[in-house]
């Protein structure tokens, strides 16, 4: 089963931080991460709304039955 784009997001973030934690990362590729590392916890965060969302809507359904 293949990874979901959330966790390949999360791993990428995550590879992002330590990479910068353990400063392998250049002064000249950090702004370029930085904003990678943004994006990656937009489309996250983006997910996890919309999932809730369903959720939500499920559980509701739910009690309305």
């Amino acid at each position: 089963m293949s990874q979901s784009k959330y966790a390949k997001s999360i791993e990428k973030l995550e590879n992002i931080i330590e990479k910068i934690e353990n400063e392998e990362i250049d002064v000249d590729e950090l702004s370029i991460k930085v904003k990678e590392a943004v994006a990656l916890i937009k489309e996250c965060k983006d997910k996890i709304n919309k999932a809730e969302l369903e959720v939500k809507n499920v559980v509701d359904h739910l009690e309305d039955e």
